[in-house]
């Protein structure tokens, strides 16, 4: 497994991650009969600046498709389809890529597959530390070849893993100008996509504008579609409010609304594409001299926990108990929460830890109380501090002392991955697609040395992810889902509630994929926009 340093611990936390009145109005919902805009410009909010337009950098992979290409795309359906390759084949060992014949790159140098393989080569090297490919490569290392006559890309892995095609595959390809100047990639673009980076202010806005000719996004889809924009410009809006009533007024054509808000956006003529999220995602500290090292105590805690209480809060009011670590519409996502999570009764389970409970109701072991540090930030998600409070409640009635802590991201971050200052910590799901990802949070080393701050060690999680990772793609699902499943039975870590955010579109329509990130090709701005 390669070393990842603080800089990909916080690309994790922010893959997690995802207010002034205004008049208001009813916009008609496009449909596919409605009248296209050809030539338009479509304006995207988003929650924070674009310090990076590097595709491998932390922050750059937020809007990496509008200006680069990956091997192969995941259809709305879950399906594997063309990208820059047209072909592919692949085992839990190796992979090999077919290209597209006619792909260009930004600058019109036509893409060869040496050029891929050097770009693949160039992300996965830990030397270079680039946190936002590092988080979304596989855990272990792989070399690259190439044949420019056959227009073969291959992939052979130093380990068995099992999703190649949906790691490597789906990695933004930089065309050979921007690995000759990686530090140019921040405020420029040099990749094959269906647009290019062509406005740049610090805060914001960023423009792109369209490539003409391009023809081998997702699926064979082009640039030249009625009602593509010809333009898309990025503005940071940080407060959800704000978007709604941009989206409302027309001044935004796309924003994700995840929060309250949306109760005043149904029924307002927008377009609306449903994400589906995991909140609450809560890490035990179980480290050498922890009380929660003991997963008698683990288990009792969270048996305790009054689930759909803390799903309706997590939620808002929506959500309902999660199933699994991942969101609902991951790969090899099933409901293991309900038949593997502990059964048991939580003071019986506590007494026979040897806790015992004080003339004041305070539980003791060895004359030492049952003190939790319970850390969240709202950074992670407005309804956190709220999920933290309701556990504490529910702990500080079987007799422990809980100590509620908000912190900011920053420090949150550091409280985790530096200090280890936590017993238990509620944040957000990383956001996965893959159940792959998760390794190196629920196995291997801490930090320094690895992303593994909870100091989990699960022998049985250990033993069916090394059989899982034998087996290729989604043919390893039930062994992945039995690790998952040892996970809850330990009580290693809990999700909180199977939530649903929000993307909406005024006179826009788009396909939104996996976490709500929006198909570029496939946005069409309708009649009326302003």
């Amino acid at each position: 497994m390669r070393r990842r340093t603080v800089p990909i611990r916080m690309a994790a936390v922010l893959a997690a991650v995802a207010a002034s009145a205004g008049c208001t109005g009813n916009a008609p919902t496009p449909s596919a009969s409605s009248p296209v805009v050809i030539g338009g410009t479509v304006k995207v909010a988003v929650n924070s600046e674009i310090t990076s337009f590097d595709p491998y950098s932390a922050f750059g992979t937020r809007v990496a498709r509008y200006a680069y290409d990956s091997l192969i795309n995941v259809s709305a359906g879950g399906n594997l389809v063309s990208g820059l390759a047209t072909g592919w084949q692949a085992d839990a060992t190796s992979a090999t890529f077919t290209l597209r014949p006619g792909v260009t790159c930004s600058d019109g140098t036509a893409l060869r597959a040496s050029d891929v393989a050097r770009s693949l080569t160039y992300a996965g090297d830990p030397e270079h530390q680039l946190a936002g490919a590092q988080s979304a490569l596989p855990s272990v290392p792989f070399t690259t070849g190439a044949d420019d006559t056959a227009g073969t890309v291959s992939v052979r892995m130093a380990a068995p893993y099992s999703f190649i095609t949906r790691t490597i595959g789906l990695l933004p390809i930089v065309c050979p100008a921007g690995l000759r100047n990686p530090k140019s990639l921040e405020r420029a673009s040099q990749g094959t996509g269906p647009y290019v980076l062509s406005g740049y202010a610090p805060g914001g806005p960023y423009v792109f504008t369209v490539r003409r000719g391009y023809a081998w996004g997702p699926d064979g889809a082009g640039s030249g579609a009625p009602g593509q924009p010809a333009k898309i410009v990025f503005s940071v809006v940080p407060q959800e409010s704000t978007a709604a009533n941009l989206l409302l007024t027309g001044g935004v054509n796309i924003a994700a609304v995840n929060g309250p808000d949306r109760s005043r956006l149904a029924g307002r003529g927008l377009t609306a594409a449903g994400v589906p999220t995991v909140v609450g995602l809560t890490f035990f500290n179980e480290r050498g001299g922890r009380p929660l090292a003991d997963p008698a105590v683990r288990r009792a805690l969270v048996a305790a926990l009054d689930r759909a209480g803390l799903a309706n809060v997590a939620a808002g009011g929506t959500g309902t108990p999660a199933t699994h670590f991942t969101a609902t519409d991951a790969v090899c996502h099933a409901d293991l929460a309900s038949t593997a999570l502990p059964a048991v009764d939580a003071a019986q389970a506590l007494r026979s830890a040897g806790w015992t409970r004080t003339a004041g109701g305070r539980l003791t072991k060895d004359g030492r109380p049952l003190h939790l540090r319970l850390v969240t930030s709202p950074d992670l998600g407005s309804t956190l501090p709220s999920v933290a409070e309701l556990m504490a409640r529910t702990w500080t009635a079987l007799g422990a002392e809980v100590r509620l802590v908000s912190e900011n991201l920053n420090a949150l971050v550091n409280a985790m991955y530096q200090e280890a200052d936590f017993d238990v910590v509620v944040g957000t799901s990383p956001g996965f697609l893959l159940p792959a990802s998760f390794i190196p949070f629920f196995s291997g080393p801490p930090p320094a040395r690895g992303l593994n701050f909870a100091g989990v060690d699960n022998p049985e999680y250990s033993r069916l992810v090394a059989q899982a990772l034998r087996e290729p793609d989604t043919a390893g699902c039930a062994t992945w889902n039995e690790a998952a499943a040892a996970l809850f039975r330990s009580a290693d870590a809990l999700p909180i509630a199977d939530g649903t955010s929000t993307v909406y579109g005024y006179r826009t329509t788009f396909s939104a994929g996996f976490g709500g990130e929006v198909v570029p090709t496939s946005i069409r701005l309708h009649g009326g926009a302003r």
